[in-house]
């Protein structure tokens, strides 16, 4: 294989803000980054609002994905709570075909894995607990036991019980999502229940279990002195909390770049082990009662924590003054011009906005659950940043995932969606920046962006309808000219302008003869037709400087400014001209008719536009009633 090939590999991920993500996720990019790899990760931070109607917009993304895009995948789907979700994604992987490596699962034989022994290293922490602490009653803080870690880990601590003789009592088992959120939930079951305190509280991952003991604390217990606390992973965290946690300990740095390698093997052909198992061993240490010598160096941890913090900090300013600008947006332009002013403070080398075409319309996409694609076959791209560069993207194939195609060079990609409730937006792409994995607020910026998006949406069509609600207060349904509130609001500023200017005015008052005649003996559709007819003509009446309108039920009105006395007469002509060609033209059995009144005038200090509108309606019924006397003479 071409050595300068780049290849490219997608990795499926749940969450991004623990540390078991961010270990691996480096262990991947590192290796990544030294073998030409091309790394586009897909991540949703689902379970996190406790919004099932919010999950199903979240896990959108995962929909995205084209597999047969890619060289290989790596599989973390042991981050993952919901079954369904993981189900979806296995049975599309397999379908194309394509090397695969997963995280901590022997379950697929099509697929290479990477895992440690879940189940003997729970199992020999439970056992110190029982064993070397004398520990009897026990509450457990389960994983989600879908995800095969956490049933593996339930089940370890379920055999280290009945082993050891000491009952389980299924309420003192709380069933929790690998959440650190999960820990205080836990406890504030236990404190509801009434039951005594424990002797330990076994949690399935440090997240869950770091939040124990913070809210045991708050409740006035100490750990361990008045209960042990345990947790696994061994993170940062973990080890440098005080107490120090006991936990197990799991390469899991190591088994990101394993992976990769493995991976990358695979792809070029190279043969490896189907299964690989890494070490992972308890580490006893304070929260049970323990002493563990093995602490970070206090001078680096004082830096981490401190650039922690500083980081969290800038971070929650950035996104403050986002989510302020973003109020002040009204219309789509504005909210991607405030998006790009701060992008740089990502310090990634590129951020690309994904939408579906039609993000603005109304319910622009079904819901996840019923529309397995989720985007629209098209997507458009408003903001691409591109080290400071801004361009943008028109449509592209949503299969294509990015709006300017891979790029060729060796890159490291993250795929966040962008959702209201369960209807998809888009994504966006950050490249190489890692924003996405060692900031706590990537979700919080994800959601800032959603909650834009779908304002600027929702006010275009409120514009929309505030417009529509203008044109029918001032626009006539029927003749789709103006009505009388139309009219009154656009002339009577043209007839002050003409008063300032001294300008002469024209104004032609229009009644329909015979509508009654029509609605009587045809019907009423015909007489709707004759009005519309009329109007039409009248409207072609209109010139540059004029203005027509519907003035009631069958009266019609023009105002023109700037006009002459030679104006009538050619209006007038016009008119009845109009009025003969379509009645030749629509051949009904009566007459399209109308009396035409019309004055040209300046008007006077004391004139007002509705006294000028009088004048012009009293000479229009002299002649209707000049005509009617017509028709009598010629009777007679």
């Amino acid at each position: 294989m071409d050595s300068e090939r780049i290849i490219n590999i997608a990795v499926v991920v749940s969450g991004l803000d623990e540390e078991y993500q961010y270990n691996t996720i480096c262990g991947i990019n590192n290796f990544a980054l030294e073998h030409n790899i091309n790394v586009s990760y897909f991540a949703a931070f689902g379970g996190m609002v406790g919004s099932r109607t919010f999950d199903i917009g979240e896990v959108s993304i995962y929909n995205l994905i084209d597999y047969t895009r890619f060289d290989g995948v790596l599989l973390m789907t042991n981050t993952f709570g919901d079954k369904e979700i993981r189900t979806r994604i296995l049975e599309r992987v397999r379908s194309a075909h394509i090397p695969t490596v997963i995280f901590e699962s022997h379950e697929f034989p099509e697929f290479y894995d990477i895992r440690i022994d879940n189940f003997s290293v729970m199992k020999k922490l439970v056992n110190h607990i029982i064993q070397f602490h004398g520990a009897k009653v026990i509450n457990f803080v389960s994983g989600p036991l879908p995800n095969p870690e956490g049933k593996a880990r339930y089940d370890a601590f379920r055999a280290a019980m009945e082993e050891n003789g000491l009952p389980i009592d299924e309420e003192r088992i709380y069933y929790g999502d690998f959440k650190s959120y999960d820990g205080k939930l836990a406890v504030d079951e236990f404190a509801a229940s009434g039951k005594e305190l424990p002797d330990a509280f076994i949690c399935a991952n440090d997240s869950m279990a770091l939040t124990v003991v913070s809210s045991l604390e708050k409740l006035g217990y100490k750990v361990p002195d008045d209960v042990m606390v345990t947790g696994f992973d061994n993170t940062f965290n973990a080890r440098n909390c005080s107490p120090a946690m006991t936990s197990v300990k799991r390469p899991l740095y190591k088994a990101g770049f394993q992976a990769a390698e493995v991976l990358l093997n695979v792809i070029n052909g190279i043969e490896q082990p189907h299964s690989i198992t890494l070490e992972a061993a308890p580490v006893f240490s304070e929260s049970c009662g323990c002493r563990n010598e093995e602490h970070d160096d206090l001078i680096a941890y004082k830096k981490v924590t401190y650039r922690k913090t500083e980081v969290t900090n800038s971070n929650i300013l950035m996104i403050n003054r986002l989510t302020a600008g973003l109020a002040e947006t009204e219309t789509a332009s504005e909210c991607f011009d405030v998006i790009e002013k701060l992008i740089g403070e990502l310090e990634c080398e590129k951020f690309q906005l994904c939408l579906s075409e039609d993000w603005q319309d109304a319910f622009n996409s079904a819901p996840v659950i019923s529309e397995p694609n989720a985007y629209k076959s098209y997507m458009t791209a408003p903001l691409i940043w591109d080290k400071g560069q801004r361009r943008s993207v028109g449509y592209y194939p949503s299969s294509n995932m990015f709006p300017e195609g891979f790029e060729e060079r060796s890159c490291i990609n993250y795929f966040l969606p962008l959702h209201f409730g369960d209807r998809c937006l888009g994504y966006y792409i950050i490249t190489n920046g890692d924003f996405p994995i060692y900031s706590l607020l990537c979700h919080t910026l994800t959601m800032t962006l959603s909650n834009s998006i779908e304002n600027i949406r929702k006010l275009f069509h409120l514009n929309k309808a505030m417009d529509e609600l203008n044109r029918l207060y001032v626009i006539d349904p029927l003749c789709n000219i103006y009505n009388r509130n139309g009219f009154i609001n656009i002339a009577d500023d043209m007839f002050r302008e003409c008063v300032a200017n001294g300008k002469e005015m024209l104004l032609s008052f229009i009644d329909m003869d015979g509508l009654k005649f029509i609605n009587d003996n045809y019907g009423h559709n015909e007489g709707d037709f004759a009005i519309q007819r009329l109007a039409s003509i009248i409207s072609s009446c209109c010139g540059r400087g004029s203005i027509c309108a519907r003035f009631g039920g069958d009266e019609f009105i023009i105002f023109s400014t700037n006009a002459s006395q030679g104006a009538v007469e050619a209006l007038e002509h016009r008119f009845n001209t109009e009025l003969e060609n379509i009645n030749k033209l629509v051949k009904k059995p009566y007459v399209i008719s109308a009396s035409i009144g019309s004055i040209v005038t300046k008007a006077g200090e004391h004139d007002t536009l509705y006294s000028i509108i009088k004048m012009a309606d009293e000479k229009m019924y002299e002649i209707k009633r000049q005509k009617k006397l017509a028709r009598k003479s010629e009777k007679v």
